[in-house]
């Protein structure tokens, strides 16, 4: 497998940091723990949910935190040292795992059924950064030289 490295992206583009940060990222989290398992699926335009499995865990087990751009799912079992288990085949390993979410992607709400935890993620776009119509106007060119005046 090849390997390959950003730095000319470094040195030849301006205004990029954050995509390159997050490529740099994805490279190392490709070598990193993926426990627990989750699928991350598209519902429709805007809409996306989070599914992880996390068999044996309860509400009380689980901490989500949604920060500035980032999703935190941290999860450790209780031990209340009631079973005395003979064989333990279901991990109960305290786990961390971190999801970039894009710009204006908020976190909808959580639910753990089945030893799975669905996070409903949905994507708004402010009205103020939306695309708008433009008008066009017959100006005339007396009425361009009165907006240019009034800009300056």
């Amino acid at each position: 497998m090849r390997t390959y490295g950003i730095s000319p992206l470094w040195r030849s583009t301006i205004g990029f940091d954050r995509l390159l940060d997050l490529v740099d990222a994805a490279r190392y989290a490709a070598g990193s723990d993926n426990y627990p398992p989750c699928n991350v699926e598209r519902l429709s335009d805007g809409r996306y949910r989070i599914s992880l499995a996390l068999a044996g865990l309860s509400p009380d087990d689980i901490a989500i935190t949604a920060g500035q751009n980032v999703l935190t799912v941290e999860g450790r079992e209780a031990d209340n040292g009631q079973h005395k288990l003979l064989y333990r085949g279901i991990s109960s390993r305290p786990f961390k795992r971190q999801f970039v979410l894009a710009a204006h992607v908020r976190v909808e709400g959580a639910r753990l059924e089945n030893g799975l935890l669905q996070v409903e993620l949905i994507r708004e776009i402010p009205d103020a950064i939306k695309p708008r119509r433009v008008p066009i106007n017959n100006l005339s060119a007396s009425d361009v030289h009165q907006i240019e005046r009034e800009a300056a």
